[in-house]
């Protein structure tokens, strides 16, 4: 079994990656995407998404990680590509399966599952600028408004040289609203002799069990999963799941490296948006929220979950 960890854009940054990757057993990391448009990206554009690339490539945990690109251009695709693994990441990979509308709209991400031909030059040209050494991977979707073209879009990806493929099991229309829909991922598994990597609806380890039978993968992706159970890789490999004084440990330990690095700014906001996915998980992180949203302040924030932490017992230091 695998375990990899999905590029959820303005939530899995580098920060939120270095604490997971502590706790679980992940196999890959992937990055949030750079957006290629028209020319060969600054190398600091990728150690300031992807500051791993500084320790080749892995996590302060050892956990690979791999740089995911956005475009539209097979040509400049191509030529980000080669950066990327040149300056340590480990292989690339190439989002098809970004729903934003901000994203669709500049063509790019899921947009691109209406035309497979062009997702085919894409990879291929990726594939060919790449090291063979290196992976080259995608991300798809089922499809952009239905998903009559998933098989398509699926053996594009596959005859342009990618190294594996990993499918959201929805479309872009879908959204992210349940059911993932696994059955089309065995269809593609059962056609492709390269790894398929499944990915939607994994919440627990009855999920990811779930998934790998219907789909026939030993490969799967977490990505809301990961924040709504902080140690979901571990536990789906059999682990204990985290409790909620645990669970607010770990917040307060991310808000401590939050706060302290480049990105403090952005802090109300990220742990916020972390609450909004705990919730599902723990009753605790709901009422706590209520107590907290009306802080803006970082330190009003951090100390309200240390007050929570305090009125647990038992608690470690």
């Amino acid at each position: 079994m695998r375990i990899i960890l999905a590029p959820m854009e303005g939530v899995l940054d580098h920060l939120m990656r270095e604490l997971l990757s502590s706790i679980n057993p992940y196999d890959l990391l992937v990055t949030e995407f750079v957006r290629v448009v028209d020319q060969l990206l600054p190398e600091k554009v990728y150690y300031r998404l992807c500051p791993e690339l500084k320790n080749n490539g892995l996590t302060k945990s050892g956990t690979p990680v791999r740089v995911q690109i956005l475009g539209q251009e097979p040509g400049w695709m191509a030529e980000n590509a080669l950066r990327a693994v040149t300056l340590g990441s480990r292989g690339v990979d190439a989002n098809f399966g970004c729903p934003a509308k901000m994203v669709n709209r500049s063509k790019g991400g899921a947009v691109l599952l209406q035309y497979p031909e062009l997702i085919h030059d894409i990879v291929k040209a990726m594939r060919q600028a790449v090291p063979s050494e290196q992976p080259v991977t995608a991300k798809i979707r089922l499809g952009y408004e239905d998903k009559s073209l998933f098989m398509e879009n699926a053996l594009a990806v596959y005859e342009a040289g990618a190294t594996e493929l990993a499918i959201h099991a929805r479309s872009k229309v879908d959204g992210y609203k349940p059911p993932a829909y696994w059955e089309y991922i065995t269809e593609v598994r059962e056609r492709l002799p390269i790894p398929v990597i499944a990915n939607g609806e994994i919440w627990n380890r009855d999920d990811a069990l779930r998934c790998m039978e219907v789909t026939g993968c030993d490969s799967i992706m977490i990505g809301r999963g990961a924040l709504s159970m902080p140690n979901l890789a571990a536990s789906i490999k059999g682990d204990t799941p985290y409790d909620w004084a645990t669970t607010l440990r770990l917040m307060i330990h991310y808000s401590e490296l939050e706060t302290s690095g480049l990105k403090a700014t952005y802090y109300p906001a990220r742990i916020k948006q972390w609450f909004s996915y705990l919730s599902r998980e723990y009753p605790e992180a709901d009422d706590l929220f209520r107590e907290i949203r009306i802080h803006k302040t970082t330190e009003d924030i951090l100390n309200g979950l240390k007050l929570a932490a305090t009125k647990l017992a038992p608690m470690k230091s």
